[in-house]
């Protein structure tokens, strides 16, 4: 069996179950192996119903209106009981464990009633639950003792799924896959042996495997290195190669004038910090460079890198030339249009700012498309719209794009077929300590915004457990009473097996019942057609929703001032600066904001990571701290961002792999640097850059 085969090759995968994995972007044998797991479930120790209570209690867990995971021992009385309605099959059993009564339901799940068997002991999975006077589990899976010990102490792969697709129709395809590759003789791997050997990785086969089926931690841990170590590699090797490919581009423009950027700096009403004055600065130094430059600005969350990006923008406009903007989002494209044709009206910039979007109509766009082909000196802001092939600018000689919307290679190729050779900059939210990202962006410049405006109030945060939730409720409910609005994020879009972690449309419901259906409380999630995220976005801007209940969907993309508290479910899930940067969503206003981060770790005590969030609001800081407490084990369910559309890797808690990666790739193109002695790392490099749309 080869890596590009269908789906329907694997034996038990067929047309109907195929068209399932395709919902999920999954294709072909290589899709299906690299789709891993997104957590993995360890099994607790079995218990009976009064020590999971009194754990709850310890732990402070709210049963009535979370659960917690359990497996009791317990057996059943009466036969189980089935009752039928227009949409569902309930079938209903009450367990003693031992003494006290469990009620059990199941739903549409007919076969269970063959397990449930009078006087049987049997071991009940799932999340227990009260509602004051009753104890009770919904849709438990039931095992026997034996079988429960079995794997009581595995790691039980948990994915991405999709509506009839369920965790073990995953589970046994892959397990036929990898069984039937094996048995072909598929022993290829791409990495050089010398690395392989040096840092004692495995073999490729192995890593799958031991990804999907890990046997112990250990196994997982070391599947996780040698993959993690593979995707680090490349992106580093491909980048290097670009750079090595690339010719230093002469500038040939003239930025001379920059009196419009100055004479706005000298009427804003505060003055530029430290970090921006030296940031511009060097801006103004590579814009009259030598060579068509390329540079990135790191800054922090509500460090004023947009003002900069503007006064740039405003130096080319002076000079006679275009300059872009992308932006992540429909929703943000219009905000910075708007702002930028704000400052434009009250400081009198001779200036025009044209907005393309993928939203408008034929002829808008037309229109649009003719603007930019005739007006020199034009303020663009878009989204990817502004790389379609129909675009045609005058002069463009400057493209900022945020850290999720950089260019790669096909984009570059297309600008330069138009005969542009703009310079780029890069804007970063993301805090990466720089060692890192000197590997990560070599072929960058790198600036640094550390300091904050000085009128910026620092947002609050709030680490807690679940028996302050209705505190947290409460000064939500503060908030918009004051006439302002929230986010709640949550891990998961929907419910799925074995999961928990809340998810967002069930929260919905949830957060509508506890406030009694008195506030506008909408959903968020990537799964929604983008028009339907940016019509939601738009609402959320214009106070037409008070609570958006979302997944890391509004980590950028974004910007509403009026929102003033965040609250974050199961923080632990969350790599620290993706934390930080959600966190980042609130505070972009003059009012007070707050953070509520849910920790629903184990025990009374804050997990010292979550510490971290409440005691600092300095990203760099948080990100350096992140790297010191990464355990072994924090990889479960936790990343900082995909901004470099890794499948594995975390560039902060993989810092040491992503320095051995580096480390390596110099090793082998000071020996090979055209790879003619390693065809197979070539081809496979390829292929690796195509399937994940690295940025080259």
């Amino acid at each position: 069996m080869e890596l590009y085969e269908n789906l329907t090759s694997i034996k038990g995968v067929g047309e109907k179950t195929t068209s399932l994995f395709n919902k999920l972007g999954i294709y072909t044998v290589g899709d299906l192996l690299w789709n891993y797991p997104r957590d993995y479930e360890d099994y607790p120790d079995i218990t009976n119903l009064d020590e999971a209570i009194d754990t709850a209690r310890e732990d402070g867990i709210d049963l009535v209106n979370v659960g917690m995971k359990v497996a009791l021992a317990g057996s059943v009385r009466t036969p189980a009981m089935m009752k039928r309605t227009k949409r569902l099959n309930i079938i209903t059993a009450t367990y003693f464990c031992p003494d006290k009564p469990v009620e059990c339901v199941w739903f549409n799940n007919t076969y269970i009633r063959s397990g449930i068997n009078i006087g049987e002991m049997v071991i009940l999975y799932g999340r227990l639950k009260s509602d004051g006077y009753r104890y009770k589990l919904e849709q438990p899976n039931i095992y026997t003792v034996d079988k429960y010990n079995s794997f009581k102490y595995s790691f039980q792969p948990i994915y991405h799924l999709t509506r009839g697709l369920k965790n073990q129709n995953v589970r046994n395809a892959l397990r036929n896959a990898i069984d039937s590759i094996r048995s072909d003789g598929f022993t290829d791997d791409f990495l050089p042996q010398e690395a392989i050997e040096k840092y004692n990785l495995l073999n490729y086969m192995d890593a799958v495997e031991y990804m999907h089926f890990p046997e112990n931690f250990q196994d997982l841990k070391e599947g996780r290195r040698r993959l993690v170590f593979q995707e680090f590699y490349y992106f580093i090797l491909n980048n290097a190669l670009q750079r090595r490919q690339e010719v230093g581009v002469l500038n040939t423009r003239d930025f001379s004038k920059d009196s419009w950027a100055s004479e706005l700096i000298s009427k804003l009403p505060y003055e530029l910090t430290n970090g921006q004055k030296e940031t511009y600065d060097v801006i103004i130094r590579d814009l009259r460079g030598q060579y068509v430059s390329q540079r990135l600005i790191q800054g922090d969350v509500g460090s004023g890198k947009t003002i900069v990006a503007f006064l740039s923008m405003l130096i080319a406009s002076e000079n006679g030339y275009q300059s872009v903007i992308m932006a992540p989002t429909e929703v943000l494209a219009r905000q910075h249009a708007a702002s930028f044709e704000e400052m434009a009206t009250n400081y009198n910039l001779p200036i025009e700012v044209l907005c393309l979007t993928g939203s408008l109509t034929a002829k808008q766009k037309r229109e649009a498309y003719a603007k930019i082909q005739n007006t020199q000196g034009l303020l663009i802001v878009g989204t990817h719209a502004l790389i379609q092939e129909k675009v045609e600018y005058n002069n463009l000689a400057l493209v900022i794009t945020d850290e999720q919307h950089r260019f790669g290679v096909k984009q570059r190729e297309s600008l330069g077929e138009k005969g542009v050779s703009p310079h780029m900059i890069v804007m970063s939210a993301t805090p990466i300590p720089r060692t890192l990202a000197l590997i990560l962006y070599g072929n960058m410049q790198i600036s640094a915004i550390k300091d904050m405006p000085a009128k910026r109030l620092s947002i609050k945060t709030a680490v807690i457990k679940e028996n302050l939730r209705a505190n947290a409720y409460n000064k939500i409910a503060t908030e918009i009473k004051a006439g302002h609005q929230a986010y709640i994020i949550c891990p998961l879009v929907e419910s799925s097996e074995s999961s928990e972690s809340e998810n967002v449309m069930d929260y919905v419901d949830k957060i509508n019942k506890y406030y009694g259906g008195i506030y506008r409380i909408s959903p968020l999630h990537g799964k929604m057609k983008p028009a339907e995220k940016n019509r939601i976005m738009q609402e959320f801007s214009e106070h037409n929703i008070d609570i958006l209940v979302s997944t890391t969907v509004v980590e950028v993309g974004i910007n509403v001032p009026n929102a003033t508290i965040i609250m974050i479910e199961d923080a632990n899930r969350f790599g620290l600066a993706q934390l930080h940067q959600l966190r980042g969503r609130v505070g972009r206003g003059s009012d007070q904001s707050y953070c509520v981060l849910m920790d629903k770790s184990k025990g009374k005590d804050i997990t010292p990571r979550l510490k971290v969030m409440g005691e600092s609001t300095d990203g760099f800081y948080i990100a350096e701290q992140d790297l010191k407490l990464r355990g072994p084990g924090d990889f479960f369910g936790v990343r900082q961002s995909g901004d470099f559309n890794f499948k594995l890797a975390d560039i902060i808690g993989d810092a040491d792999i992503l320095k051995e990666a580096s480390v390596e790739v110099d090793n082998l193109l000071s020996q090979d640097n055209k790879l003619e002695n390693h065809p197979k790392l070539k081809l496979h490099l390829n292929s690796f850059v195509k399937d994940n749309n690295l940025i080259l």
